[in-house]
């Protein structure tokens, strides 16, 4: 089976975190925390500035890791490296994505999450709280 090994930003900001939805692909309108793949050479951090800067046009800090999701889908598996990050300044644009919104701990599962995300919500609502 096909691996890819991916990073995710979780954004966290008063007591919300930042969740974007899906512009393209077999996962359209699906929200997910914005981050993809990292390159040959790349840390999980550097891979993580260097996405969040081409999806969002947006300088993150990168704290600690939170959790490693492992997830089969259909046609590979992915290693999905979730990081608790700080937005350095107030503006983010959506380059790939068609929505995007701040979920605090009661509106977290209001969104229909790709599968893989979905595995670290429960951790994000005890964050949260």
């Amino acid at each position: 089976m096909k691996q890819i090994e991916v990073v995710a930003a979780i954004i966290v900001k008063d007591g919300k975190v930042f969740a974007t939805q899906r512009g393209y692909g077999e996962f359209k309108h699906w929200w997910e925390f914005p981050g993809g793949k990292m390159e040959k050479g790349e840390s999980p951090q550097e891979a993580l500035v260097r996405e969040i800067h081409e999806e969002l046009d947006a300088e993150i800090a990168v704290g600690q890791l939170l959790e490693t999701v492992e997830w089969d889908y259909p046609a590979f598996h992915l290693t999905m490296h979730c990081f608790i990050c700080a937005l350095l300044s107030e503006a983010v644009h959506l380059n790939e994505h068609e929505a995007s919104a701040w979920l605090d701990a009661p509106n977290l599962r209001s969104v229909r999450w790709l599968p893989a995300d979905e595995g670290i919500i429960s951790l994000l609502e005890d964050l949260l709280i």
